[in-house]
């Protein structure tokens, strides 16, 4: 009996060739930059789904958030049940003004069950440098749920211990950033690329005129602001993020071996090959069989396990590739072999290997 085939097989053809990309969607400018923060806050308000006593950190936390209140209470007397300790995270963007809203990210630390209708406390935020940037409060959007009863029994949906604060962080400083320079801005691609870079500034001197850009390598490109847009530096460099290019993507398999994902750019190209597949089964059946002693002989039953293999070799597949140039041949030509998804990695290895597959392999 086949075995049902949980894992997929995915061939995602990016037509690369046929569809151009905002410079913004590829790429960012000079002074374009953002800044990670980090904090330790409570969580309250839940329904008995915190922290319990043995995460003592949440306990000392409670203790110090009193005592700024003028309230001292034994640890001991502490019940901590709708109380979690949580780590809040964010990414802030190098443009915000003072008093801007963001998004944080509150995730458990200790051993509560469900962050479900808490609610965030004030928490500094912090870079690595220790320098507060702003604060974060508010109540959390968690996209699960975990109900659990005294008799073990569970209900779960997604994750219930970490969720997010929308707009629930404060900007109090400014990111320290470069000035917009009103003579030279450099362009900086996400994924250096050599022919990308020079469809950039191929484009950006389409756009503004020859000698206007200069690709330095293959992640920078030179832009030289043109005179008359050197009034109007924000509304030029509008301009110029809003210009398409043409992408160029190395040829690449990844190969997810864990969850048996294959996804294969549209630049793979397989070379004529020829690929057989085929599976030697082995059964081992027991048989037992019984012994009865005669009557009145003080004999005991006997049994005696007869194991019997047996072999099933599975109808071995041969076919002959052609040749593939786009992603849909390469999935007709594997999914002939009615394979797998942990053959078909299987195989696109041992392509690489015979140098039939024209591609970067990476696994992960």
């Amino acid at each position: 009996m086949k075995k049902i085939l949980v894992l997929i097989l995915i061939l995602v053809c990016s037509c690369f060739n046929l569809f151009a990309q905002r410079i913004k969607d590829i790429a960012y400018i000079t002074g374009q930059s953002s800044e990670q923060v980090i904090g330790y806050g409570l969580v309250v308000g839940l329904a008995g789904t915190g922290d319990t006593q043995r995460s003592t950190f949440t306990l000392q936390s409670i203790t110090s958030m009193l005592k700024r209140f003028g309230i001292t209470v034994p640890i001991d007397n502490l019940e901590t049940r709708n109380v979690a300790a949580v780590m809040v995270t964010a990414t802030i963007d190098s443009h915000l003004k003072l008093g801007a809203d963001f998004d944080v990210t509150v995730s458990s630390m200790g051993d509560a069950s469900s962050l479900s209708g808490g609610t965030l406390l004030m928490t500094p935020l912090s870079s690595m440098v220790g320098r507060v940037y702003g604060y974060a409060q508010g109540p959390l959007a968690v996209g699960g749920y975990d109900f659990r009863t005294e008799s073990g029994s569970r209900v779960a949906k997604n994750h219930a211990l970490a969720g997010r604060v929308p707009m629930g962080g404060i900007l109090q400083q400014s990111l320290d950033v470069d000035s917009l320079s009103t003579k030279q801005i450099s362009v900086y691609l996400r994924e250096p690329d050599m022919n990308t870079a020079s469809n950039v500034m191929i484009a950006i001197n389409t756009k503004f005129g020859n000698q206007v850009a200069m690709a330095k390598d293959p992640a920078e490109i030179i832009v030289k602001v043109p005179n008359d847009k050197q009034s109007n530096i924000v509304g030029f460099l509008a301009d110029l993020e809003s210009i398409t290019v043409l992408t160029d993507q190395a040829a690449k398999v990844v190969l997810d071996e864990r969850s048996g994902t294959v996804v294969a750019g549209n630049n793979v190209k397989i070379l004529p090959a020829s690929i057989t597949h085929g599976n030697l089964n082995i059964t081992i059946r027991s048989y037992p069989i019984i012994s009865q002693p005669g009557p009145l002989s003080n004999g005991t039953t006997q049994v005696f396990n007869n194991l019997i293999p047996s072999v099933r070799e599975d109808s071995t597949n041969t076919i002959a590739i052609q040749g593939a140039s786009t992603v849909q041949q390469v999935a007709a030509a594997l999914n002939s072999l009615k394979v797998s998804p942990q053959d078909i990695i299987a195989i696109f290895q041992a392509l690489k290997k015979a140098g039939a597959l024209i591609g970067e392999l990476v696994i992960i």
